[in-house]
């Protein structure tokens, strides 16, 4: 992969500053403070919010306390999205700290998936890591590692380890010289205006020609109600960690540099701020 260090490293330390807020109802035996949170972005709810869950649990009493789910602005956040896609899908536009309310009861079944323990998230992410594989080489990378690789990956994220995680993560970043990108490049594309959760399709990195594709490329073939029409107003940000690449950028520079660390590229269509 072209090694572009810095820019990895930005992806990988951005945080995003939060305020946890517990809901209103829930019931306490004395009030409960804000807490405050730089969240990583790269990361998921589940895993970062021990502290969040304590700081809580302190004013209820136990028999009040069942699974902790969060909500923004009265929609539910799915603990398995990577948390700044969640921000930048659902509050780009707001004011910073982002407000986060905290629930520790009727916990909504239809929106959101339980979460019983880590274990939970270590299994999805590292699915997604598969998946991912097997449309950038057939698998053949994640299935040569051995197992202590993939826990390393895993605690590489779970405990914020940048270098413990990028050590084993550019191998699944690599791709033979004589072709100029992965088969595939492993993307999703979130809508808040459709029903569909995101937007998947088998999509190369280089054109028949040789040609590299763009990230313009891949939207006017999979997504093209994203894209301004030529002689229109734009209408939509095309963003991915919060901010909006060049539509010219080729898609196998932002597959190497700008992907969740499941391997996925995460990439929120939001309406354009009217401010």
């Amino acid at each position: 992969m072209t090694d572009d260090k810095d820019v990895l490293r930005d992806v990988w330390f951005g945080r995003i500053p939060t305020c946890f807020t517990l809901y209103q109802d829930e019931i306490t035996e004395r009030e409960a403070e804000p807490y405050y949170l730089l969240l990583p972005r790269v990361s998921y709810l589940t895993l970062v919010t021990d502290k969040v869950k304590k700081h809580f649990q302190k004013a209820m009493r136990q028999e009040d306390v069942s699974e902790i789910w969060f909500e923004y602005e009265g929609t539910p956040l799915k603990w398995h999205y990577p948390i700044g896609l969640l921000f930048d899908l659902l509050a780009s536009s707001s004011a910073l700290p982002w407000n986060i309310t905290v629930h520790f009861k009727s916990f909504p079944e239809k929106d959101l998936l339980h979460c019983p323990s880590k274990d939970a998230v270590e299994a999805h992410f590292m699915s997604c890591m598969k998946e991912a594989d097997a449309l950038k080489h057939k698998s053949q990378v994640i299935n040569e590692m051995q197992k202590k690789d993939h826990k390393q990956l895993w605690m590489g994220l779970q405990n914020d380890r940048f270098d413990q995680f990028w050590a084993i993560n550019r191998k699944l970043m690599e791709y033979p010289p004589e072709e100029n990108g992965f088969r595939y490049i492993p993307f999703r594309i979130y809508q808040t205006t459709t029903e569909r959760p995101f937007i998947q399709k088998l999509f190369r990195p280089v054109a028949a020609d040789g040609q590299l594709h763009t990230l313009g490329d891949l939207l006017r073939e999979v997504c093209p109600s994203a894209l301004a029409p030529e002689d229109g107003e734009k209408k939509n940000q095309v963003m991915i960690h919060g901010i909006e690449p060049m539509l010219e950028t080729p898609l196998q520079w932002l597959s190497e540099h700008l992907s969740y660390p499941d391997n996925f590229l995460h990439i929120s269509i939001v309406p354009q701020p009217t401010d």
